[in-house]
């Protein structure tokens, strides 16, 4: 038997299945667990060092932004506490502090305005055709007149492009003076286009009413303005000012929003980034574990069914191996049911062979006498020869039977009527029984219906049991044996009765054990009630004992009746 047609039975093929799925969830299980928790403790780690980086960045662009906002201011207050208000009204002493910021900062100072306090400029120096420009009906200029110092937003103006103004108040005999610079857009745009990371983070600035303050590096939409700068300052608020927000713009996307509020709380400074561009990193690393465990998956499940395979078709080969030691066993406790018959069938071969062999001698006697050819010794002749036939007969009938019992067992089903298997296994122990003072009954039911069964693996079975029992009341002097045939529900059920000593309790439940036996050494190998066990139990039966002690002894074989198509 090969290993392909062992793994045809459907046994073995559940078995592969079970171990399969069996080794798959015990090695996925804490794979997956395990690959999880990782992932998971990972994504929380990249989380707070991803906000963590990006919440020093915003604090790092903060201070830049203030710091240039009040360098930008001090140099103002500078210039006013420096000079007077005459200096600051000469327009070629303005033109002259004008170039010094421009030689010390470059472009960032456009130019410079002194006015008076009905809004009128008295005094400008810049690029602009300024003079004399009146800011009374100005927004900044009426919060620029009453203070000390003032920031304004950014805004168009006068002159059509986008600045913002820094101013300080002087007062000259109570009356008050504003000296305004305006600061280059451009120049405080870069200090916050400088904030950009990956492909789609960026920085802008806001006021409180949500205005631009910068020029975002992308177009940044959203229906209502001052409810998204309220929404971004309803965020989570750290210790250092900075506010963490997630929230989905109008195509649906989710970006991340770190923000902090700069000079004075009057602006807050945004950065803005995709959530899959910021947790670009951890989706790959997260597609490659996946990828891992995948793979690893494969290799998992590929090994669970080649093992399993490889352990099942050991497991199959040796219950071969086993069901042909059984068989072995098999054959063994027949024959040692045969030796127990030998005795009892020599003495049925002895009679008729003794009778055969008498008939024979008188034949011959006849054949020498002279008068072979009367009528008398004709007839005599005759009658011996039928006699010789009908013994010889007889013995080939009884050494049928043994040997077909002897006959090595066939696994495969056939017909089998139980009563003529019973009557057949009786006649083989009658002779016994005989020598023993033992009496064999039978009751038998009618119509049994015709069984597929082992036919000589039957017959052992109820050999063994008769030769049991018969043991049992040779000790005691003779006895009944009673066998009776019933058919209950869909099972044929045959007893083995006997009114012997019967089985002492403790030793009941081990009396269908290998090798357990009461009979002296010698005597018994302790193997047929086991044997017989077996056979029932291949046969899809049942097989129990009941006894009492002083009663008897009966053992039951329940059969499962198939129909026979």
């Amino acid at each position: 038997m090969n290993q392909r047609s062992l793994l045809k039975n459907p046994y073995y093929r559940s078995l592969i299945n079970k171990m399969v799925f069996i080794a798959i969830a015990v090695s996925f299980a804490p794979m997956l667990v395990v690959s999880g928790s990782m992932l998971n403790r990972f994504s929380i780690s990249h989380n707070e060092k991803l906000y963590a980086h990006l919440g020093e960045l915003v604090l790092k662009h903060r201070q830049n932004i203030d710091g240039f906002l009040v360098e930008k201011l001090n140099n103002i207050r500078f210039m006013a506490k420096s000079f007077d208000i005459e200096d600051l009204k000469n327009e070629k002493f303005l033109r002259n502090n004008l170039a010094a910021l421009q030689t010390e900062y470059g472009s960032v100072f456009e130019d410079l305005g002194f006015i008076n306090e009905e809004g009128i400029q008295v005094t400008y120096a810049g690029p602009f055709k300024l003079e004399k420009a009146s800011y009374s009906n100005s927004e900044w200029f009426r919060k620029a007149i009453n203070s000390d110092y003032f920031i304004s937003d950014v805004f168009l103006g006068l002159r059509g492009t986008p600045h913002f103004i820094i101013t300080v108040r002087l007062k000259n005999n109570g009356t008050p003076w504003i000296l305004r610079a305006t600061i280059n857009f451009a120049a405080f745009n870069s200090l916050v286009e400088n904030l950009r990371i990956g492909e789609t983070g960026f920085a802008f600035i806001l006021n409180s009413k949500g205005e631009f303050q910068s020029k975002p590096f992308f177009e940044v939409t959203h229906r209502k303005p001052y409810s998204f700068y309220e929404s971004i300052k309803a965020g989570r608020k750290t210790k250092d000012g900075l506010f963490f927000s997630e929230i989905a713009d109008d195509s649906g996307s989710e970006n991340i929003y770190v923000a902090s509020l700069i000079k004075n709380e009057d602006w807050i400074l945004i950065y803005r980034q995709d959530k899959s561009d910021a947790f670009a990193d951890l989706n790959q690393a997260k597609e490659a574990a996946i990828f891992i465990i995948f793979m690893g998956g494969i290799v998992i499940i590929v090994t669970s069914f080649l093992l399993s395979r490889w352990m099942v078709t050991k497991i199959a080969k040796a219950d071969w191996e086993k069901e042909l030691m059984n068989q072995q066993v098999i054959e063994t406790g027949k024959l040692a049911s045969l030796g127990e018959l030998a005795s009892g069938i020599a003495h049925e071969i002895n009679n008729p062979v003794a009778i055969m062999v008498e008939e024979a001698g008188w034949v011959n006697d006849l054949m020498e006498d002279e008068r072979l050819v009367s009528k008398e010794n004709r007839d005599e002749i005759e009658r011996a020869l039928a006699q010789i036939k009908t013994q010889g007969k007889r013995c080939r009938e009884i050494t049928q039977k043994l040997l077909s019992f002897a006959r090595k067992t066939v696994t495969s089903s056939e017909d089998v009527t139980i009563n003529e298997l019973i009557k057949e296994v009786i006649g083989f122990c009658a002779q016994r029984a005989k020598f023993g003072n033992v009496v064999i009954n039978s009751k038998l039911q009618e119509n049994l219906p015709v069984m597929q069964l082992s036919n000589s693996e039957l017959q052992q079975v109820l050999l063994n049991l008769l030769n049991n029992a018969m043991d049992a009341l040779e000790g005691n002097k003779g006895g009944n044996i009673t066998v009776t045939s019933d058919l209950e529900g869909n099972e044929v059920v045959i007893r083995v009765e006997d009114d012997g000593p019967g089985i002492p309790k403790v030793n009941l439940g081990r009396i269908f054990d290998p090798f357990f036996t009461t009979k002296p050494v010698g005597k018994g190998t302790g193997l047929g009630l086991s044997i017989c066990y077996g056979i029932i139990k291949e046969m899809g039966g049942e097989i129990t004992v009941s006894s009492v002690i002083d009663a008897g002894t009966t053992f039951h074989v329940r059969l499962p009746f198939k129909k026979n198509n």
